[in-house]
């Protein structure tokens, strides 16, 4: 025992059992004040996908329960209505969809954020011990802007993505932006004032993409072809770094191809963004520094048709693609984090679209949201849920279930994936 250890043996010892009490009844309270939701049970084997229902107050999230085999099963009390919209498609054309981090959750797994983009509006939910969800009050909250279509969370700071491109809206009595919000312990949405940044008439801002080791945020401008990053001041407000256009390098090979980036990932261990330049079907690698500013470093090999979205396993290791184009997930090998290597490259079954996706906490299975995303796809394709199993080695196996039909209405299109 240390030193220190048995001093405070002998004081707290040599003041009796009142003391001790005290100190009992005065942890319990602290505990209670401001500890509770550390100890609180947290959900796991838990799937989350919004709805997207595009009918007034139809939006929600969708809960599923998932064994040790993969299988989904509705959660009891689901779906859990948003309080809002979602945003329809009459064309079932690519767009104004193209968007990743549509619904999140804290680190501490206790709060859903979900955008509702038809609506305008943020939905904010506690999540119980049971995966199943309670709205926070005053939910949901005004986004900032027109059509919310991402969210990120940096510390207490919620940045929000208005897109500005739901064909129902009148899009000319604002402009796209980026908003951001004070989040409360009680996960109410709180303003930053002046902080909201607006970017020009026909950009497609698509992610909200923090960074959990510095005040960074950064999305990519889909339709503009530029790359964004801001800083988060002390205050919480947004300052804006100067956009930057992707390479020309990359593209010589592709002539006509326009140079439009979608889908961001951060290296979890270096300074490292990884960003699918889409045209192409290509992984770009960027280096960045404290202040956000960007530094192109070089193409990966090919991932799978139209690469759009990215995410990085906890361990840097491994770089997942979610491939549009050819309803695909592509495997990389980040043994060199500055140059991927692409091991694998993973069709999913049926002739939808993969769009968003994402990792559960133990990083045993990789959850893909597939659209019905163009009129050529068959009736009755699309709007699924694949479930993958997640290899000691990285590598991904369909799970024999999958893909779970979401039965969702028709023309609805179901966006963003959170998962436990």
């Amino acid at each position: 025992m240390s030193h220190l250890s048995q001093l405070k043996r002998r004081v707290v010892f040599r003041r009796g059992p009142l003391l001790i009490m005290a100190s009992c009844l005065l942890f319990s309270g602290l505990l209670a004040a401001d500890d509770r939701d550390r100890f609180e049970p947290t959900p796991s084997d838990v799937v989350y996908v919004e709805s997207n229902i595009g009918t007034p107050g139809g939006n929600s999230i969708l809960a599923f329960r998932r064994d040790h085999d993969g299988n989904l099963t509705p959660l009891s009390g689901s779906p859990f209505l948003t309080g809002g919209t979602g945003v329809v498609d009459p064309s079932l054309k690519l767009g104004p969809f193209d968007s990743d981090q549509n619904i999140i959750s804290n680190p501490e797994h206790t709060l859903l954020f979900a955008v509702n983009s038809g609506s305008n509006s943020i939905a904010v939910f506690h999540i119980r011990p049971d995966g199943s969800l309670s709205p926070v009050e005053g939910s949901p909250f005004p986004s900032g802007g027109q059509n919310p279509v991402s969210v990120g969370l940096s510390n207490n700071i919620l940045v929000v993505v208005n897109k500005n491109e739901d064909p129902r809206q009148d899009l000319s009595k604002s402009l796209p932006n980026y908003a951001s919000f004070r989040v409360t312990p009680q996960g109410k949405l709180i303003p930053v004032p002046h902080s909201t940044v607006a970017v020009a008439q026909g950009s497609s801002p698509s992610q909200a993409l923090t960074i959990r080791s510095a005040p960074l945020v950064f999305s990519t401008d889909f339709l503009g072809g530029l790359l964004e990053s801001f800083v988060i001041d002390n205050n919480g407000r947004l300052i804006r770094n100067t956009p930057q256009t992707l390479p020309e390098s990359p593209f010589v090979t592709s002539p006509g191809a326009p140079r439009l980036p979608l889908g961001l990932a951060a290296h979890p261990l270096f300074p490292i963004l990884y960003v699918g330049f889409t045209p192409i079907d290509r992984v770009g690698v960027y280096e960045y520094n404290a202040h956000g500013d960007l530094h192109f470093v070089r193409v990966a090999e090919d991932s799978g048709a139209a690469v759009c979205w990215l995410i990085v396993n906890r361990a840097g290791t491994r770089l997942y693609a979610s491939n549009t184009g050819d309803n695909s997930i592509s495997v990389f090998d980040l043994s060199n984090p500055r140059d991927p290597k692409q091991v694998q490259h993973v069709v999913l079954r049926g002739q939808g679209s993969s769009f968003q996706f994402a990792l559960d906490n133990d990083e045993k299975f990789l959850h893909v949201v597939d659209q019905r995303a163009s009129a050529l796809t068959p009736e009755g394709q699309g709007d699924l849920l694949h479930v993958l199993r997640v290899d000691t080695d990285g590598m991904l196996t369909e799970v024999a279930s999958s893909p779970a039909d979401l039965h969702l209405p028709e023309n609805t299109r179901p966006q963003g994936v959170v998962a436990f």
